[in-house]
């Protein structure tokens, strides 16, 4: 079964960045749209960010010009560069990459961020 491996989470002072990378452990193909979600202790999980197979994007309104979104297609390979972090943007981070009939979809287990005051 493949799996989404995250890694790039820690502990970061507000103002500070940070850079999360997701990556399959197995081969996946066809995928229509990769993104990342978040949830905060109490929180329903919640949209972050997409790119899809086109290479356009979607911003969630919190996250607008403070993240962003992008791919390496050799490595199969997608980044959330995080800037100008927030108290409020701490939450466990998850990936996912899908086939927008969702025929495939498939999610990691999650990195924590935490943003210092």
């Amino acid at each position: 079964q493949v799996q989404l491996v995250e890694s790039g989470g820690g502990l970061v002072q507000a103002g500070g960045s940070l850079r999360l990378s997701c990556a399959p452990s197995g081969s996946i193909f066809s995928i229509d749209v990769r993104g990342w979600y978040r949830q905060a202790p109490g929180k329903q999980r919640e949209l972050v960010a997409q790119i899809f197979s086109t290479g356009s994007t979607y911003y969630a309104d919190p996250v607008k010009g403070r993240f962003t979104i992008s791919r390496d297609k050799a490595n199969n390979t997608v980044y959330l560069q995080m800037n100008s972090l927030k108290p409020e943007d701490t939450a466990v981070y998850y990936c996912r990459s899908n086939r927008a009939t969702l025929s495939s979809d498939y999610w990691g287990h999650g990195t924590q961020v935490t943003v210092s005051s």
